[in-house]
């Protein structure tokens, strides 16, 4: 199962592009995609954006933080950002098959790594955070490196999450933590008077009674005042309302906007929450764009038809009036839907404080169950090419006769092998499903009691599709050793429970 993490770590750099360049080769690993770069030399600061898979992204992770601690030296860093490290903060972001509960362990994770191997303390904020106080990023950097730097030795309450109570000497301390998607978006006005840009930031964020999940400040930056915002729930609090609120308290100090900026990459959603807004499209949605209906029709999830445009195809070929795709086919995809099914109950559940526990156990589970459902899925095609073998098999028979026992003894062994590594695959598939019902929520029971049936009727007609090709062979010694395999995968089958009622 894929399990896509973002992550959008900012270092305090944003003048020598040598050192950005070193932090981002440092992170560059299989698995792990650089998406973007952003810096600013009046903030001091880049921005990297990766997605990657949860295991390889961590690693970039720690590894961009070690690299940080290796070429920025705090104690002569001077920017209009905020910053209390040289790696200052590093957040992950679920994209696809991970929940915000995976990303709050996988910062966990990164935290007490990022202490271990370069001795840079670490505190935990956002979703993440051990204390309230701790969820809000400016709280914690509350006083910057050189505040926390003295504070942190006598003051209890700041002592970092992972490390002793004392910052690293040059690259100061590192947050991490867990969010959802964030906007990072500046407004420039045309005035250098970074006072209007402190008043508008102060009225539109929430700290002060402006804004929910919006976070804002003012600098001088490129010789005009910036509001620098922070949206950190899009959806609630749309781009669009909050530039227009800018534009209106601007205009109270008689001036106004020139321009904006995305730092970072931001959501397709939020531009088109902004495309519907200012363009006042009657019945919007999403779908009225091009190239989402382009992707919705290429990928079978058409907005007409839902989920069910994914699989129907796959249905009325089974309901056609033609040989293949047959039950071996569909004993395949039941076999690959019950893994899918199991790796999400996993998934939903590794991560999760109540399941800490068998963090290890689900992580094998869910990678385990990703080689199964692909091989299973590749059986689906794999079952009816099998079969095209054998009809042409005994086609060619006909044209030499002397040929005929092992040209169809070949295609029959191979058309015998597939289903019953469908049972076999499905049969591992079924031991895991059995196996999570102990270790995962109670809530998603029948989740796991549907993939048990459809692991038992998987592997009942994949057996079906051996026994019906067994009775063509002629080599005794390969039938016999078959069926001994049947036999056994039949006895597991009848001795499995078919769901767990405690």
């Amino acid at each position: 199962m894929s399990t896509l993490v973002e992550c959008v770590p900012n270092f305090s750099e944003g003048r020598d592009k040598a050192k950005v360049d070193a932090i981002v080769e440092a992170m560059k690993g299989d698995g792990v995609y650089l998406l973007d770069r952003e810096m600013d030399s009046d903030h001091n600061r880049c921005v990297i954006t990766l997605v990657g898979e949860r295991e390889a992204i961590q690693e970039a992770a720690i590894r961009g933080v070690g690299k940080a601690a290796e070429v920025i030296d705090l104690t002569q860093h001077q920017g209009a950002h905020p910053r209390m490290g040289a790696a200052d903060v590093v957040p992950f972001i679920p994209i696809d098959g991970v929940t915000l509960e995976d990303c709050v362990a996988m910062a966990k994770h990164v935290g007490a790594e990022i202490w271990k191997r370069y001795l840079v303390p670490v505190y935990l904020y956002e979703a993440a955070a051990a204390t309230p106080e701790r969820q809000n990023l400016e709280n914690v950097r509350r006083g910057q490196f050189e505040g926390l730097r003295d504070e942190v030795k006598t003051n209890p309450e700041r002592r970092p999450d992972f490390g002793d109570a004392a910052l690293h000497p040059t690259a100061g301390a590192t947050v991490v933590g867990a969010r959802k998607a964030l906007v990072a978006y500046n407004v420039f006005l045309n005035t250098a008077d970074v006072a209007i840009a402190k008043k508008i930031a102060k009225a539109v964020r929430q700290s002060s009674g402006g804004f929910r999940f919006v976070k804002g400040a003012g600098f001088l930056v490129r010789g005009l005042a910036q509001v620098s915002m922070n949206l950190t729930d899009f959806e609630q609090t749309p781009v669009h309302r909050v530039f227009e609120v800018v534009k209106r308290e601007a205009a109270r100090y008689g001036v106004m906007p020139v321009s904006s900026e995305i730092v970072g990459l931001i959501p397709k959603k939020a531009l088109e929450q902004a495309a519907e807004w200012f363009l006042q499209v009657e019945n919007f949605d999403s779908s009225l764009i091009l190239e989402n209906r382009l992707t919705a029709v290429m990928s079978g999830k058409a907005a007409v038809g839902g989920l069910r445009a994914g699989v129907e195809p796959f249905i009325e070929q089974l309901a056609a009036p033609k040989a293949t795709p047959g039950g071996g086919s569909a004993a395949a995809a039941a076999g690959a839907m019950a893994a899918g099914l199991a790796a999400m109950v996993a998934s939903m559940s590794r991560g999760k404080k109540a399941y800490l526990q068998y963090e290890a156990q689900l992580s094998a589970a869910i990678g385990r169950l990703g080689a199964l459902r692909e091989e299973l899925k590749a059986a689906v095609d794999g079952d009816a090419e099998a079969y095209d073998t054998v009809m042409k098999a005994y086609k060619q028979a006909k044209s030499d006769p002397r040929e005929a026992d092992g040209l169809i003894d070949a295609a029959l062994k191979l058309a015998t092998g597939i289903p019953l590594g469908v049972a076999e695959k499905t049969q591992e598939v079924a031991q895991i499903v059995q196996n999570l019902f102990a270790v995962t929520s109670p809530n998603m029971k029948s989740d796991l009691t549907t993939a048990q049936a459809l692991a038992r009727a998987a592997i009942t007609g994949a057996l079906a599709n051996v026994e019906i090709n067994l009775d063509g062979l002629k080599d005794a010694a390969y039938v016999s050793s078959m069926r001994t395999k049947i036999a056994a995968l039949r006895e597991r089958l009848g001795n499995a429970p078919l769901a767990i009622t405690a």
